[in-house]
């Protein structure tokens, strides 16, 4: 079996997000976009960046892990999907610690927190919202390991 190239993977991520938008309204595929441009400007490899336009498939119910078991993707990436996909009324402690053990996978959740915190994005939020997610993005870069903020400019897409 030939595993899919980063075009059909991000055309089978904007077809599975159609429709969905994100807390302020924006469709979500921009962020996927966003979090698969900022792992490729950190360095990524491009079964990272096809993890990045998969890392909310399987959490947001669009894919299912059936799916993921038998997709047409390398054995890493789908290791990078698995460890980015929360589970249910998991502990964000637990969830940083299976990202920290896949490697390749802090990367991906790098590229993930910088484009959700950004301050424009957040600024579309209420603000007890925003707030909240402030808090959870901060936590977040605090178990990983990673700056509080970074010196470049978010990404865009």
């Amino acid at each position: 079996m030939s595993v899919l190239t980063l075009e059909e993977v991000e055309a089978l991520a904007r077809e599975a997000h159609a429709g969905q938008t994100d807390k302020a309204g924006i469709p979500y595929v921009e962020h996927l976009a966003a979090v698969a441009h900022g792992v490729r400007e950190r360095g990524g490899d491009d079964e990272q960046i096809a993890a990045a336009w998969l890392h909310d498939a399987i959490e947001d119910d669009v894919l299912s892990r059936d799916w993921l078991a038998t997709a047409p993707l390398t054995p890493h990436t789908k290791e990078l999907v698995d460890a980015m996909t929360k589970r249910q009324d998991e502990p964000l402690e637990a969830y940083a610690a299976r990202l920290r053990a896949t490697p390749g996978a802090v990367l991906i959740k790098a590229a993930d927190v910088a484009h959700n915190a950004d301050p424009a994005r957040l600024a579309r939020l209420d603000p007890a919202t925003r707030e909240r997610l402030s808090a959870k993005y901060a936590r977040t870069r605090q178990l990983l390991g990673l700056p509080d903020t970074e010196d470049r400019p978010a990404a865009e897409g």
